[in-house]
């Protein structure tokens, strides 16, 4: 049978409460059912209404954000496929999901580098609090550079972290990267085993880097030294991709770098 019981509670302000409560057999095994009759404070979930209203104020606020962010990403998208350097096949975006947050970009590689003709993928995840916060890009195209990893394709580029402003779009990022990809900066790099490479020697990074962008991006074919080395490594058994990266890091010394791949 359910027990009554009364108490007085003392509030606030030396005001006193009475308050009923009902004690059942259930509530008294497991004394977080029991629940104050006539509690104000409390709704009969036990949450304050106080705290029901914030998060329904947070919750409307978030979705108001991506409202924003939404309708943003749609008119920078079409401002990309309008521009100028997307008529020149220099720059492209492409929807990955109707909601637009997360698109497709691809650069072309630039003039006079070693990633001239090369055409480069990247994903492009938009936050909803965009244009407030930055997009979160990175290569999906394997590229060997000193401000971009090897390995899982990040990024280290000011604008894509605290250098972000409101007023930057899809296309300043599109172009910024290509612009990166022209003006390395090896002394703040992503991948320190390129940067080191760029500094110490400066034709070897090169003829690496056209390298990469022949296999991964679609460039012309690069140096037939390399590429006889990475054949050799493949024939022994080993996977394509690991020894590219393996050669590269070891300066394409065969030796060095066939002991990387059986340490691994």
């Amino acid at each position: 049978m359910p027990i009554q019981m009364q108490y007085f509670e003392h509030l606030r302000y030396g005001v006193t409460k009475h308050l009923h409560i009902t004690f059942t057999s259930s509530s008294m095994a497991n004394p977080t059912q029991v629940t104050k009759a006539g509690d104000p404070h409390t709704d009969n979930t036990g949450r304050s209404p106080g705290c029901s209203s914030e998060a329904a104020a947070a919750e409307q606020t978030d979705t108001a954000m991506a409202n924003i962010a939404v309708q943003r990403i749609k008119r920078e998208f079409k401002e990309v496929l309008k521009s100028e350097e997307t008529s020149k096949n220099q720059i492209k975006v492409d929807l990955v999901d109707e909601n637009f947050t997360e698109l497709r970009g691809e650069i072309a590689g630039p003039p006079d580098t070693p990633y001239e003709g090369g055409r480069y993928q990247l994903e492009i995840k938009i936050p909803e609090t965009y244009p407030f916060n930055p997009p979160k890009v990175r290569f999906i195209t394997k590229i060997w550079h000193p401000n971009i990893s090897s390995v899982t394709g990040a990024i280290c580029l000011d604008i894509l972290k605290d250098q972000w402003a409101a007023a930057m779009t899809l296309r300043t990022v599109l172009l910024s990267l290509q612009a990166l990809l022209a003006a390395a900066e090896p002394d703040d790099p992503q991948d320190a085993v390129v940067a080191n490479q760029y500094k110490q020697n400066p034709e070897m990074f090169k003829q690496t880097a056209r390298l990469w962008s022949h296999v991964y991006a679609g460039a012309p074919v690069s140096s037939p030294d390399y590429s006889r080395k990475i054949d050799k490594l493949c024939a022994m058994g080993f996977d394509k991709n690991a020894v590219i990266a393996a050669l590269s890091s070891k300066s394409w010394d065969v030796e060095t770098a066939t002991e990387l791949l059986l340490s691994n």
